[in-house]
């Protein structure tokens, strides 16, 4: 097993990525702006550090003599912040832990980004090339948060083109991440519980109904750091769950929030969801061993529904 830093470990994802690393045996070093009570554990070191002061991460990457990093550390929601806000602090970030990590001579590393960098939810108007959507549909960022994310995958290319494969890389774009308490009731990040979320199709329409559960971001991490020296290097994967949070197929949901979709969707039948992670069980066996349909406290016929029509 290896020595990991993973930035903004206090985090949502964070605290899961980080305690699922250590429930794998690795030693993790969590860098954050303050600690977290969820993280003091054995196995995981944790240091309070502005991850935007470069010399000062630069510093602490070399001090923590780790041999892999995973970087989430970023203001994690759309228009939760001004606009050039966003882009100053997860670009900057990026620089500042990605570059700092090659200096200190970190030989894998991980960051990550988003599916939002495809563009979904424009209010100008959105149609994919093709559904499900994966790795190679087209980037199509409309805000400061899909453009950071998006630059977080251009810096990892950058620093590939830098120091060739003597750096291993990656970058993954973790769906809607649902903790584990949040399956017993807790809210979600934007506040809904996922029964909510469930009963009203217009709460997850705008994340095209994706998720996956934290649990499983950990594993597909734990997986992807021993595959790197012997992957492609520099791969993006998309992480989501097996099926879309939904009770409805989304060849009959999405056209009703994504004008446009109804052929492209056609194929979304069943419990399929509209991003595909084929890719991860193809390159690592990732699979994700969460679903709503057996995590939900709840069972979804006793959901107060709404009255919507599906």
């Amino acid at each position: 097993m290896s020595r990991v830093v993973v930035t903004g470990g206090s985090g949502r994802l964070g605290r899961n990525l980080v305690t699922g690393l250590a429930a794998f045996g690795h030693e993790v070093v969590s860098l954050d702006r303050a600690p977290s009570e969820d993280l003091r554990i054995d196995g995981v070191e944790q240091i309070s550090i502005d991850l935007l002061d470069a010399a000062a991460t630069a510093e602490t990457l070399v001090r923590a003599k780790a041999d892999s990093l995973v970087h989430l550390a970023a203001i994690a929601v759309p228009f939760s912040a001004p606009e050039d806000v966003i882009m100053r602090t997860n670009t900057g970030l990026a620089v500042s832990v990605l570059g700092g990590a090659v200096d200190a001579g970190i030989e894998r590393i991980v960051a990550a980004s988003s599916p939002t960098v495809l563009g979904y939810g424009n209010p100008s108007g959105w149609l994919p090339d093709s559904l499900p959507l994966d790795e190679e549909s087209t980037p199509r960022p409309w805000n400061a948060y899909a453009l950071s994310k998006l630059m977080i995958e251009q810096t990892v290319s950058m620093l590939h083109r830098r120091t060739g494969d003597d750096v291993r890389y990656a970058t993954f774009r973790p769906c809607y991440v649902i903790a584990p308490e949040e399956w017993a009731g807790a809210p979600t990040q934007q506040g809904h519980t996922v029964a909510e979320r469930l009963a009203d199709p217009a709460l997850s329409a705008p994340a095209l109904f994706n998720y996956v559960d934290a649990r499983d971001v950990a594993s597909f991490t734990d997986l992807l750091l021993g595959a790197l020296p012997d992957i492609p290097n520099a791969e993006v994967f998309f992480v989501g769950a097996d099926d879309a949070l939904a009770d409805a197929p989304l060849a009959d949901l999405l056209p009703r929030f994504v004008p446009g979709t109804g052929d492209l969707a056609s194929g979304l039948t069943g419990t399929a969801p509209a991003f595909s992670n084929a890719k991860a069980a193809r390159v690592l066996g990732w699979h994700p061993q969460h679903s709503w349909r057996t995590e939900l406290t709840a069972p979804s016929s006793t959901l107060d529904r709404k009255d919507v029509p599906v």
